[in-house]
């Protein structure tokens, strides 16, 4: 025993029993490792590996935890203790470690997703950007879900005690099983739909969309839900199988370039020539267009009125909806100052009767 060689075949005081292992042991591990994280430090810093790098400083905390319990974990049967407190602090020790694993390895996973993930997407950010930051989102949730899963049950299995009320509650299997199941169903389709909006992509973070009447932005994907941030600063939460079941409305999908309309109903005497000359006039002195697409359109007779289509182009959705706006101030102002009788109007004829 490491007590005998150290002081001659005499026993260690007890203190300096419990001191090897559970100060000595850990403090030299954790110096080893400071060096060797100093070390791998200075080699990576001038180097372009940030997926290296950022897995090494993340989770420092689980691993040197992990260290430090795998030192007292090999340090305990090398000191002399009583037998009941060498197999406690033994168990303990190891189900420490396993938590400690568990904990590092899910970091270090959680580690390489974030090194993917840096930077923030705006509205105009390409549609693949979108797309991979979505799927590394959901991959990275479901991996940490199954580092948490796999450790706690790891550790559960390990504690005889649990071990077996677990067994004996499922001894029954046919009712038990019926229970866990039904219970389980929600679980397991919020996983799979999860997997299904990672894969085919109906929806990314930043995408445009309208859901349930509301229109704004995806701002979360999480495991059981989405988080629409709409235009008024609300939070729409929608439970995340709702978008594979349900149609929606994502206007970038593919691109956030947008083509939209502003409808305007005149009086049968407007000059549409002029009409549209103004309309040119107005996108191309803004910069809310983007010089794509531009035309003017009568493309509707009414009773009493013409309905001319402006269509336009833009960027994005929050450059559209103020394009239409300010086309819709400028070209009433301009009717009402230059052709104020081209406004709708209702006409009334008075015949006078004659007697007969």
């Amino acid at each position: 025993m490491l007590s005998n060689l150290l002081v001659g075949g005499r026993e260690l005081p007890l203190w300096l029993s419990l001191l090897i292992p559970f100060v000595l042991a850990p403090a030299l591990a954790l110096v080893a490792l400071r060096l060797v994280h100093a070390l791998l430090d200075r080699v990576l810093a001038g180097s372009q590996a940030r997926l290296l790098r950022r897995i090494l400083a993340d989770g420092r905390g689980a691993v040197r935890v992990t260290i430090a319990l795998l030192a007292v974990e090999v340090a305990l049967p090398a000191v002399d203790l009583p037998t009941a407190a060498e197999q406690a602090a033994s168990r303990a020790a190891a189900l420490g470690l396993v938590v400690a694993i568990g904990w590092a390895l899910t970091r270090k996973v959680a580690a390489a997703f974030d090194a993917y993930l840096e930077g923030e997407l705006g509205e105009n950010a390409d549609w693949l950007q979108r797309r991979r930051r979505t799927q590394l989102i959901v991959f990275r949730r479901l991996a940490v879900s199954a580092g948490i899963t796999l450790t706690a049950g790891l550790v559960l299995t390990a504690i005889p005690a649990v071990r077996a009320v677990g067994l004996s509650l499922f001894a029954s299997a046919g009712v038990a099983g019926i229970v866990a199941g039904l219970a389980a169903r929600p679980a397991v389709s919020n996983l799979i739909a999860g997997i299904q909006i990672a894969l085919t992509q109906p929806i990314r973070l930043g995408d445009a969309v309208l859901v349930e009447g509301e229109w704004g932005h995806v701002a979360e994907i999480t495991a059981t839900y989405v988080t629409i941030a709409t235009w008024d600063q609300r939070s729409l939460v929608v439970p995340i199988g709702y978008f594979t079941e349900r149609p929606i409305r994502n206007w970038t999908k593919t691109s956030a370039q947008l083509l939209d309309t502003v409808f305007v109903h005149m009086d049968y005497t407007v000059p549409v020539a002029e009409l549209r000359a103004e309309a040119q006039r107005i996108v191309e002195a803004t910069p809310l267009w983007d010089r794509r697409v531009f035309a003017v359109q009568v493309t509707d007779l009414k009773e009493r009125s013409v309905e001319i289509r402006v269509l336009m182009s833009a960027a994005n959705s929050g450059a559209m909806f103020d394009l239409r706006c300010l086309m819709r101030e400028q070209l009433i102002a301009f009717l009402a100052e230059k052709y104020p009788r081209s406004l709708p109007q209702a006409r009334l004829a008075v015949s006078e009767l004659r007697a007969a």
